[in-house]
């Protein structure tokens, strides 16, 4: 281990966290499970929630609101929704959890279905985006994202299939945990038959039980809410901070864990960073590690998993797997690790200290990724994957002075983010007047106004602010941004329909292309047989058009240094789609190689990402006029800079970076969107 890399230990500085979660208490073969040897009813006796049942059953039969604050890993995930099951409350209706991520639903629903006995898609299911597990009728228990919920209100506003509802992980704060806490304020007005359960792992109630209380008086006992907290087991965690900073996170936590692998005992290493590619790159840097170590004949081998939203149910699933004996598992993972889920056998944990946030620009209508320094709130949450079985240790790569200076919790997603799609939810719902809905965080009045700008400028909206017919209440449906739903809702007009079918699933998955050490020339030779004038889009339909075309061939895919997964999975979602956009009669053609349909069409759905070439050299927002650089992994970094562009995503470093990017013909902006641009906007300076 470098010098620098030198951690030290507060005297006083450890804390004591519940411990194993309902996950990690498992038999299956993903699930680590310390009790694998006793009854199913004995293990679920063991959880801490198991000693609050009959409190908790007493209260959701007396109030229509429980608030349950509890750590993960106390059981309340799996345990409260049986607990209603035992207690007779299907007979009502439909248990429904509500998380924020699609790995908490798959996991917890197979755990719970084992737990009682039943196959997973029948009595216990579970639907996510572009995956459904469930059956109609049959299930009691149904795990779902929180999307998911949202378009079963557009179904069926008053939720009149489901008894209860418990809402998991609300001290995430995302964007659709705000909408669904604010929506379910309404619907109990209207259901006092339904019952809400929410569950968090921060002590937040107070200002949940404040939104949610209906009692204006001040007699206690007229309290339409309760709270209740649920004790977990403990084990002492010991932190470390770094004493120097370190100049690249991503290779300082590969190099933290080589030296726990060298010099501690056995546990297994979750690693936090920010996103997909850094979680891809620093499990390269220890896969090369764990190659030296077999050569050198050093005992004990390490098996590395990446763990993010990008990869496929069963890749995530990997990293629930018990290593085998002599070999430790390390799980590089976004936050996606943070909250929801226990990965089994996790003994330390390597903080890199900052998080990836989307913060949304008014002025330019950009949607930015910034990488910032995590909040304490999320420290703690992520201090305390470790310690789930025995004493764990926690590697934090900052010093104790700045985690003293870090922001109390996060901000909510509702206050910082482009607000397109939870407004077209909304109005599909029948909400049509967005500053009297009862948000339990009011996001700005300004992000508000743009979110409503740029959906009447996509034609979602009438001028009267009602949604279009059939345009706006089909893009409501569609569980992709509004800028992707238009471009595939007209994609028919345009008649690429197909095309833009690969496109808008290649932008489901990330880090198509594969650069391996050493093979980087090599790489960039094949990958430029892809790539187009045309930018990022048209590179990615050709990629997925020759995958196809190869009959989805791994062996194709190694040849050409692409990643088979990503595109399997992008496969997967493109068919879903197909049936969605059949459903609504978008008729299935290919434009036969004719690009400039395809531009056009992607300048449909995405132009108010649109930029211009600056004389200075770098580009400019036409709106806002904020300054963006092309990212150097597009194809376009290396090529004459084109005019005019469009982008899908923007990224902030040391300087703000485009990514995604098509070229396009800058008249296209004022034939498609003359309510968003005007001429005098499209004069570059």
């Amino acid at each position: 281990m470098a010098r620098k890399l030198q951690f030290l230990k507060p005297v006083d500085d450890t804390y004591t966290e519940d411990r194993s979660d309902v996950d990690q208490n498992s038999g299956t073969s993903f699930i680590y499970n310390p009790y694998r040897n006793l009854s199913i009813e004995k293990q679920r006796q063991r959880l801490p929630v198991f000693t609050a049942r009959n409190h908790i059953l007493y209260l959701i039969e007396n109030y229509q609101t429980t608030i349950v604050v509890g750590e993960t890993g106390s059981g309340k995930s799996t345990q409260i929704p049986q607990y209603l099951r035992e207690a007779g409350w299907v007979v009502d209706g439909i248990i429904g959890i509500a998380q924020p991520r699609r790995v908490a639903c798959t996991t917890l629903a197979e755990r719970v279905a084992e737990e009682c006995n039943v196959i997973l898609g029948k009595e216990v299911g579970y639907s996510i985006r572009f995956d459904e597990c469930s059956t109609p009728g049959v299930t009691e228990i149904k795990y779902m994202t929180e999307g998911i919920l949202v378009r079963e209100m557009m179904a069926d506003p008053l939720l009149r299939q489901y008894c209860a509802i418990l809402l998991d992980e609300v001290h995430e704060r995302t964007l659709y945990t705000d909408i669904v806490l604010g929506l379910m304020k309404k619907i109990l007005r209207k259901r006092k038959d339904l019952r809400l359960i929410i569950c968090s792992a921060t002590v937040d109630a107070d200002h949940l039980f404040n939104f949610f209380n209906t009692n204006l008086s001040k007699d206690k006992s007229k309290d339409s809410i309760a709270v209740i907290s649920v004790e977990g087991r403990t084990y002492p965690v010991d932190i470390f901070y770094i004493q120097e900073p370190v100049a690249d996170y991503i290779k300082g936590c590969a190099d933290t864990v080589m030296k726990i692998h060298r010099k501690e005992g056995p546990g297994d290493v979750l690693v936090f960073l920010t996103g997909a590619e850094e979680v891809d790159t620093c499990a390269s840097l220890l896969r090369e590690f764990s190659e030296s170590l077999t050569k050198k004949e050093v005992s004990g081998a390490l098996v590395v998993l990446p763990m993010h939203g990008s990869l496929t149910n069963s890749d995530q699933l990997r990293a629930f797997q018990s290593s085998p004996p002599g070999v430790r598992k390390v799980v590089v993972a976004t936050n996606i690790a943070e909250t929801s889920v226990t990965i089994p056998g996790i003994v330390y944990v390597v903080d890199s200290g900052f998080m990836k946030l989307r913060w949304y620009n008014v002025g330019s209508h950009t949607d930015s990724l910034v990488i910032v320094p995590t909040s304490q709130a999320s420290a703690i949450q992520r201090a305390g994957r470790a310690g789930r079985t025995r004493s764990g240790k926690v590697y934090r790569l900052y010093s104790e002075a700045e985690y003293d200076k870090l922001s109390k919790v996060t901000p909510p997603e509702m206050v910082r983010t482009n607000l397109s799609s939870a407004v077209l939810n909304l109005m599909a719902l029948g909400i049509e007047n967005m500053l009297r809905f009862d948000f339990p965080s009011p996001p700005p009045a300004r992000h508000l106004i743009s979110a409503l700008d740029e959906l009447f400028a996509l034609g979602a909206l009438t001028e009267e602010g009602s949604l279009t017919q059939p345009l706006g209440k089909q893009m409501a449906e569609l569980p992709i941004s509004p800028q992707l739903a238009k471009m595939l809702l007209v994609s028919g007009e345009f008649g690429c329909s197909q095309e833009i079918l690969s496109i808008v699933a290649m932008l489901q998955v990330q880090n198509i292309f594969i650069k391996k050490k050493g093979q980087g020339h090599a790489a960039k030779v094949v990958h430029r047989k892809f790539e187009v004038n045309e930018g990022d889009l048209i590179t990615l339909l050709n990629v997925f058009t020759g995958y196809i075309k190869k009959g989805e061939s791994k062996h194709w895919c190694t040849e050409h240094f692409l990643n088979h997964r990503a595109l399997k999975r992008a496969s997967e979602i493109r068919k879903r789609m197909e049936k969605l956009v059949t459903k609504f009669e978008v008729p299935l053609v290919s434009s036969e190689g004719g690009v400039d349909a395809v531009c056009k069409c992607i300048t449909a759905g995405m132009f108010p990402n649109a930029a211009y070439l600056h004389h200075s050299g770098s580009y400019r927002t036409v709106r806002g006029n904020q300054d963006l650089h092309i990212h150097p992994s597009s194809v376009l970094y290396t090529q004459k800079q084109p005019q005019w562009v469009l982008f899908h995503e923007v990224l902030h470093t040391s300087r703000v970076l485009m990514r995604d990017l098509t070229t396009i013909d800058p008249a296209w902006l004022l034939e498609l969107a003359p309510h968003f641009y005007e001429k005098t906007s499209l004069r570059s300076e």
